[in-house]
């Protein structure tokens, strides 16, 4: 079996558009081009865009995000806001809920671990 180097920008896979769930204002569209996912499909990496709008969010993954060109603002259930703009990057852990708002079309590259379901309490 050989392995290779996924290069982003390089043989784009073909873009999936969606509509977020949960829209709470405007009306967001998204792209993804998922350049790749690991043999297990826990680890998942690629490019994305939205156009503006907000959207209500509930984490069950950890995300790495480095955001290429837009604005946004993430707030937290607990009313904490944070916006992000080009050249920023953060990890939004899993059990985040709140707000994910585009304030300008924005692209970004993202890492997501799913990783196995959380232990049941």
């Amino acid at each position: 079996m050989t392995v290779s180097i996924r290069r982003f920008g390089a043989s784009p896979p073909a873009p999936e558009t969606a509509v977020p769930a949960r829209v709470l204002v405007g009306t967001p569209s998204t792209t993804t081009r998922n350049y790749y996912t690991s043999a297990d499909d826990r680890f998942f990496s690629g490019e994305w865009t939205s156009t503006p709008g907000k959207w209500a969010v509930v984490y069950d993954e950890d995300e790495f995000v480095l955001i290429l060109e837009g604005r946004c603002t993430l707030t937290s259930a607990e009313g904490i806001a944070e916006t992000f703009g080009a050249g920023d990057a953060f990890v939004i852990p899993r059990g985040f809920a709140g707000t994910w708002e585009t304030v300008e079309t924005l692209r970004k590259v993202y890492a997501i671990y799913a990783g196995p379901p959380a232990a049941a309490t």
